[in-house]
């Protein structure tokens, strides 16, 4: 080789060297380069996702920072999801969210975060137990939600049709789920659907006794009565942060749904979920049903479109949107297909659900 080529090589060589150092710097400066997705949830059970996804550094991975706002009811705060004040939320399927899609709100649902079996109850007052054995003995008595347009009313009511009466036969009284336990004892209410792990507190403190599971009355079933929501405009703007949240996010369900079954993640969520203060007694998590939740974020659809179909009867919406207008599947599908099928640890696990 002569010193012209010698000398040619050596600079490609250099220019080579250049660009790989400066792809892995920018590549680098990208991977530092956090979004920070401001995410409201009600407080359940089911956020030990959101928490496991922190606690193992899912979502730092992949270049988010996950800003958690704890909720009363997430049907008041879709207005604040389509400000773009919250990017996120998750909780329970309401009437204001069809309300919002009527009124062009950049909002839509895009994976499950709570579906059958749910853990939730139509609890009631321990004096009453042994005196209302049906459903339609409520009539006239005060039921308490945690909002008049929530899906815990869509449960209520949707349970209430089977034996012959409805939502407007009995007094709905809007109180959070943490303040249920003093609206029992001192009788302010007669009954309450009520959602772990709330539902343990109250069994396990003698303020209220269990009554009607909406899972055994609502169809269509599986019940999909909680969801993730995203603000469609900032998506749009942060495609990649989106998808790489719910790509994240996933791999923390099927974290959950191991526990959920008693594998090995169990013990480490449980702790997560004492030390984050979602509930402070160990042995109710450990004694009672978690909610559970799709393995791969699927919302079953019949379930959303019958709550939008309860919700027109009841005069809480008079909206009347196709499927496509109310769940974009996109992010559920591409997050799943990342991952291998869903496999339970423990094979012994005979509880229906996250499967």
């Amino acid at each position: 080789m002569t010193d012209v080529l010698r000398t040619a090589a050596a600079a490609l060589a250099l220019v080579a060297s250049l660009l790989i150092g400066l792809a892995a710097a920018s590549a680098q400066e990208t991977a530092n380069k956090e979004t920070t997705i401001n995410i409201g949830l009600v407080r359940s059970i089911a956020n030990a996702a959101n928490l496991w996804g922190i606690e193992k550094g899912y979502f730092k991975q992949v270049g988010i920072n996950l800003n958690m706002e704890l909720l009363d009811t997430s049907a008041n705060t879709l207005a604040i999801l389509a400000q773009g004040r919250l990017q996120i939320v998750e909780g329970g399927v309401s009437a204001g969210f069809f309300n919002g899609l009527q009124k062009n709100l950049p909002i839509t649902m895009v994976m499950d975060r709570v579906s059958s079996p749910l853990g939730h109850n139509l609890m009631l007052r321990p004096d009453l137990k042994g005196q209302i054995t049906r459903l339609n003995q409520l009539k006239g008595k005060v039921i308490a939600t945690n909002g008049h347009g929530a899906v815990s009313t869509y449960e209520v009511g949707r349970m209430l049709e089977t034996d012959g009466i409805t939502i407007a036969d009995v007094e709905v009284k809007v109180i959070p789920f943490p303040q249920m336990a003093v609206a029992f004892r001192n009788k302010a209410i007669d009954a309450a659907i009520v959602i772990p792990p709330f539902t343990a507190q109250l069994i396990e403190g003698g303020f209220a006794v269990l009554f009607k599971d909406p899972d055994d009355l609502v169809k269509p079933h599986p019940l999909s009565i909680a969801v993730s929501m995203i603000n469609t405009e900032w998506a749009k703007a942060n495609d990649r942060a989106a998808r790489a949240y719910y790509a994240a996010y996933l791999r923390a369900v099927r974290d959950y749904c191991q526990a959920y079954h008693g594998g090995s993640t169990r013990a480490a969520m449980i702790d997560l979920l004492i030390k984050t203060k979602t509930e402070t007694r160990a042995p109710l998590l450990h004694k009672y049903p978690w909610p559970a939740r799709s393995p791969n974020g699927a919302i079953n659809t019949a379930s959303v479109m019958d709550m939008q179909k309860w919700y027109a009867e009841s005069k809480m919406t008079t909206a009347n949107l196709p499927l496509e207008r109310i769940i974009d599947t996109s992010y559920a599908r591409e997050a799943a297909s990342k991952l291998p099928p869903f496999v339970m640890e423990n094979k012994d696990s005979k509880l229906p659900g996250c499967r």
